[in-house]
């Protein structure tokens, strides 16, 4: 089956991290109608801004192959996406319930579900490799948030720049070349919102500063 275009280069049958398809295999057995293999990127093909998250969780995107999808990380998410004009429904439910992302695509750090959802540092260099064709195609002037630091780190080290000069905090703005930005949010996590470490305030005050860089018309 050809790749689809919006995908350049990545493989819905990757089993580089041995660790994770094992993994992945234990899920399938207990779990068989889940998706359980690499999840792909989802919306626009060109966006003007790349959501990087950390990685499929259990029973959201590895169960419905659709990033943030699901679980309750993406309910903060969708929500202030569609808010701000990024999306034409304020929730993802399944990867066939007709959500479309608008100037903007979801992606993960590492496309495969990791064990208590902690990748190891060898997964994550040997994923990147995906998330660095993803950021190739980028125009310029694009935008990417970063969920969290790991993300943050992947967008870094996908780039090739130097991680002490690009460090993560929530709220930061990192200029990059080709005229692009880098913004940090802590990750949109169900202990980060119930913590309260990231409120709804909090998470909002990113996104409208991401579309206010780009211009996106507020949705009316």
């Amino acid at each position: 089956m050809s790749l689809p275009p919006e995908n350049p280069g990545f493989s819905r049958d990757c089993r580089r991290c041995a660790r994770l398809a094992s993994f992945l295999d234990e899920v399938r057995a207990t779990h068989p109608d889940y998706h359980c293999r690499p999840v792909a990127p989802f919306g626009e093909a060109r966006p003007r801004l790349l959501i990087v998250g950390l990685a499929p969780g259990l029973h959201g995107a590895n169960r419905t192959g659709r990033p943030f999808t699901g679980d309750h990380a993406g309910i903060l998410l969708y929500r202030t996406l569609f808010r701000f004009g990024l999306a034409n429904a304020p929730e993802s439910v399944t990867a066939m319930d007709g959500l479309r992302l608008v100037d903007c695509r979801i992606t993960n750090a590492v496309k495969c579900l990791p064990p208590a959802n902690r990748p190891l540092p060898a997964e994550i260099r040997e994923c990147n490799r995906y998330l660095k064709r993803e950021l190739e195609i980028l125009r310029e002037g694009a935008a990417i948030l970063a969920l969290g630091a790991i993300a943050h780190q992947a967008v870094v080290m996908a780039l090739g720049l130097k991680a002490r000069e690009f460090r993560f905090f929530h709220g930061a703005v990192h200029s990059l070349p080709g005229d692009r930005t880098l913004f940090d949010s802590y990750h949109c996590s169900r202990y980060n919102t119930q913590t309260r470490r990231l409120t709804d305030r909090m998470f909002e005050e990113v996104i409208a500063t991401v579309v206010s860089r780009l211009a996106i018309p507020l949705q009316e």
